[in-house]
């Protein structure tokens, strides 16, 4: 995986987080947070918390009885995601790699992390962190990107900018956040790496965008999509995006339009 695959960087985090967060990251992020009310933690960590949509639904659900650490490898992205909820106190902020995380052993009952293990570099290291920081029996919650085929809105975007860069398609969204999706090798991971009792759940949503220049701006402006685009030079970035809206005009219709998403949700417990 490209370093560039983890830059969140400039005007990413507010795009990320107006666009992408409402359109296809809160759903799961409420089921997510649901998952670890009903284990009743006294100490979870969250990793990879980006913007914070799983932060914000696990202080919602959670209450007072739980202290929140919330921690990203991105100080742009942790900036946003505290201000979004500045005055939580059951909330500790910490900018943190999930592959090295500053915690003691046994540390928490629950292992969060959104959309964030796709982008480990070493996955099974990343498991193995968080299996050391869990207490015995705690658990790990975490949900990655099904494939891409059955995520819409990012397919049609795919397919969109391999028109508009026909020799050197820009991969970022098939490669990462997409790419990281058969059952088998995070089922020997997580077991190589200690966890027992894997449960792995599809889950299926509905996206919604007000019109079709939302996911385009989303996936093109926010996310590192972008630098792989203007890294490619030719027509420039905001013309690849107008190219990717217009496909999703297409496809889904011109004004308010809804799209499949799914992802996978993993429990295992250490």
């Amino acid at each position: 995986m490209p370093a560039s695959d983890k830059e969140f960087v400039g005007s990413i985090p507010e795009l990320y987080d107006r666009l992408l967060v409402p359109m296809i990251f809160e759903p799961y992020a409420r089921d997510l947070a649901q998952r670890a009310k009903a284990l009743g933690p006294r100490d979870l960590l969250e990793t990879a918390a980006g913007t914070g949509a799983v932060t914000r639904a696990l202080s919602s659900a959670l209450g007072r009885g739980t202290r929140i650490t919330a921690t990203d490898l991105n100080e742009p992205m942790l900036e946003r995601a505290k201000s979004r909820i500045p005055d939580a106190t059951d909330i500790r902020w910490r900018q943190a790699d999930a592959l090295n995380l500053p915690f003691d052993n046994a540390s928490f009952d629950v292992v969060a992390c959104q959309f964030g293990a796709m982008f480990f570099p070493d996955k099974p290291k990343g498991y193995s962190e968080a299996r050391r920081v869990l207490k015995p029996g705690g658990r790990f919650l975490f949900n990655i990107w099904d494939r891409i085929e059955d995520n819409e809105f990012a397919d049609v975007v795919n397919h969109a900018l391999a028109e508009v860069f026909p020799a050197d398609p820009p991969r970022f969204l098939a490669r990462t956040p997409y790419g990281h999706y058969a059952t088998d090798p995070i089922r020997a991971d997580l077991l190589a790496a200690g966890f027992g009792k894997i449960e792995i759940d599809v889950l299926r949503e509905q996206s919604r965008a007000n019109a079709p220049h939302d996911p385009a701006i989303g996936f093109c402006q926010g996310s590192p999509l972008r630098g792989e685009i203007e890294a490619r030079g030719g027509i420039g970035l905001d013309a690849a995006t107008e190219h990717a809206a217009s496909a999703l005009a297409n496809r889904f219709g011109k004004g308010a339009i809804e799209g499949r998403i799914q992802a996978l949700v993993i429990s295992a417990v250490a």
